[in-house]
């Protein structure tokens, strides 16, 4: 594993993850960035997207991790003059105290989260557990890490559901019926290669559900087309990188070109 080696010279560690080789696929700078640890990315939706799989998958450390709160908690911490504000949450000393509440809070390690999301994040699984899909489609072994040599090179992950000869992930859309073209956007298709290819199971799922009320879930089957062009995304971005960390290029030169 010639390329493991590499990475491991250069960046500390010898494996590749789904994030990192969509990210070579990408832009290389990105896969710099992101294997030096320096890619931070939040947002309402990462943060919603790792509350829910977490209840969705072990909601016993859901229940000791996350704290429900409503902005009245924060408002009682401010002063008279915000308190007495038209709109208090959208003053500057809101938003520090909801800052210094939530550091509060990782300090005791709890994630604050608000009553809406919580409350979207339970109607979202009972639809799951209520249209039979749970039972069907979620019942196995949950995040299970895999760490296999795929085509000569080391590659990590965690599959979210290990069920009984199926592998399932769970995905949220704003539309199930457009999940389709997301798998390529998005390059599911390279994860469902890598689960399939590390475990020799095929039959691979998506439980895909809209994020809007009344949360239409719906169960993508991975042909094996999409396990074929998986592959193949995979295979080039494991070729761009061979060929990046084998030389002294700055990332910052790599772009694309296509024709439209």
């Amino acid at each position: 594993m010639i390329l493991s080696k590499k990475l491991g010279e250069k960046y500390g560690k010898e494996h590749l993850s789904y994030s990192s080789i969509k990210k070579a696929l990408d832009d290389m700078a990105l896969f710099d960035l992101y294997m030096q640890g320096k890619l931070e990315y939040t947002s309402d939706a990462l943060e919603f997207g790792t509350m829910y799989d977490m209840l969705l998958f072990d909601r016993q450390k859901a229940m000791g991790t996350y704290v429900v709160f409503d902005n009245d908690l924060v408002i009682q911490r401010c002063s008279t003059k915000t308190q007495e504000t038209k709109s208090p949450t959208a003053t500057n000393e809101f938003k520090e105290m909801k800052a210094a509440l939530v550091l509060e809070y990782a300090d005791k390690g709890k994630t604050l989260c608000s009553p809406d999301d919580w409350k979207k994040a339970n109607e979202m699984i009972d639809r799951l557990v209520t249209s039979g899909i749970y039972d069907r489609y979620l019942t196995g072994n949950y995040q299970v890490e895999i760490k296999q040599e795929i085509n000569g090179v080391l590659v990590k992950g965690y599959i979210d559901c290990l069920g009984d000869g199926f592998i399932s992930d769970s995905k949220s859309s704003r539309s199930v019926d457009g999940f389709r073209f997301d798998v390529n956007k998005l390059c599911y298709d390279i994860q469902a290669y890598i689960y399939s290819k590390a475990t020799g199971i095929k039959d691979f799922y998506w439980v895909v559900q809209e994020k809007t009320y009344p949360y239409l879930p719906a169960v993508v089957k991975c042909t094996e087309q999409t396990l074929f062009t998986g592959e193949m995304k995979f295979l080039d971005a494991v070729s761009k990188i061979n060929r990046f960390v084998n030389s002294d290029v700055d990332p910052m030169l790599d772009y694309l070109t296509y024709e439209v």
